[in-house]
């Protein structure tokens, strides 16, 4: 197992391997990674930290990696009315759904009862594969 546990001041030339991972993953920095193609991999960062992708981490042993975000299947939610974005995004906000705003549109996990829902407000809701950067809140640490 390969342990990171440091972030590196400087971008390398080149990193070990570039780690795909999930908004839930990214959140997670104390956890180890078994994913298809590369040795076990167990990040051990302060806790309360967050990673973004092109974030590089070190391992004591050299290994280098670079988060990545990975594509995940998500709601896409859009409107030619910003007013029923904001209201659908009021609407998640109190279920604290993890929610990435944008002027456009809004992205969720997918949730069939969320998308009835949103349907019902007049958002049009698709189904998509992209990476997902969800809100972190208003009390996360710096």
């Amino acid at each position: 197992m390969v342990i990171f546990d440091h972030r590196l001041e400087t971008v390398p030339d080149a990193t070990t391997w570039d780690l795909p991972l999930t908004a839930e993953e990214r959140g997670r920095t104390r956890y180890r990674f078994d994913k298809p193609g590369f040795p076990s991999l167990f990040i051990q960062l302060p806790r309360g930290s967050f990673l973004r992708p092109g974030d590089c981490l070190g391992s004591p042993t050299g290994e280098t990696i670079t988060i990545l975000a990975a594509d995940e299947p998500l709601l896409h939610l859009t409107s030619g009315d910003r007013l029923i974005l904001l209201k659908a995004a009021y609407h998640l906000g109190n279920r604290h759904v993890p929610l990435e705003v944008n002027l456009d549109y809004l992205r969720l996990a997918p949730d069939p009862v969320l998308a009835d829902m949103l349907r019902g407000l007049g958002v049009r809701v698709a189904e998509i594969t992209a990476p997902f950067f969800p809100e972190r809140g208003a009390f996360h640490s710096h």
